[in-house]
């Protein structure tokens, strides 16, 4: 039997070992690589390329988001799932629009987190049901949110801004130049209708974003 293998980018020892255990103890799943940085996951992925990534969205050195995108730039058919502990709509959008075949909480039951590999090593996409609900009637009745206007890049760069980065320790992280972000940061201005930075961290805070 074809075993699935996986790469697990997670931050924290004690959860990667957590859903390893986990994942393991499927007979046709095995877990060929551990990362705990981005930089670590690409290269692990370049040398190894497992059928799935199990990533999470917060990393020390780059977002998930951001991390997610550079897979999809190296490889259109890579295939993610994200494993996180947000459930905030707009993150949930903004990774399955970024390419993430999959997106499930940490809070989700084991086999829900197994079936969403399955899921996803099939090229099917799979919402936890824990958060599924939520995204589809915050989609339809919430009133107009700007952030969801945002591109994934857009909105990468201002959770940046807004956990305090400068603009040049932005272009360090995202290997971009300085005036790049400086445009980024104009044009997200603009979408959100916001004139300086204290109305885009009122925005932030609005949104849940802070």
């Amino acid at each position: 039997m074809d075993k699935i293998t996986l790469l697990l980018v997670d931050d924290h020892a004690v959860v990667r070992a957590g859903y390893r255990r986990l994942l393991e103890n499927q007979p046709d799943l095995t877990v060929i690589g551990e990362a705990e940085t981005a930089q670590r996951a690409l290269d692990i992925w370049k040398s190894k390329n497992p059928d799935v990534i199990v990533l999470d969205i917060g990393l020390p050195d780059i977002s998930g988001i951001e991390l997610l995108q550079r897979f999809i730039r190296k490889d259109g058919n890579v295939r993610i799932l994200i494993f996180s502990m947000h459930r905030d709509p707009i993150f949930i959008s903004q990774a399955i629009r970024a390419g993430a075949l999959g997106y499930v909480t940490k809070s989700s039951p084991a086999e829900i987190i197994i079936e969403a590999v399955y899921k996803v090593a099939k090229r099917q996409q799979f919402i936890s049901p824990d958060i599924s609900s939520d995204l589809a009637i915050a989609l339809l009745t919430e009133p107009a949110n700007p952030i969801r206007e945002l591109s994934p890049r857009e909105f990468e760069i201002l959770q940046m801004l807004l956990n305090g980065l400068d603009a040049q320790a932005i272009a360090d992280a995202l290997s971009i130049s300085s005036k790049t972000v400086h445009n980024y940061h104009y044009q997200i201005k603009i979408k959100l209708g916001v004139k300086n930075d204290i109305e885009l961290a009122r925005i932030g805070f609005k949104y849940g974003l802070i």
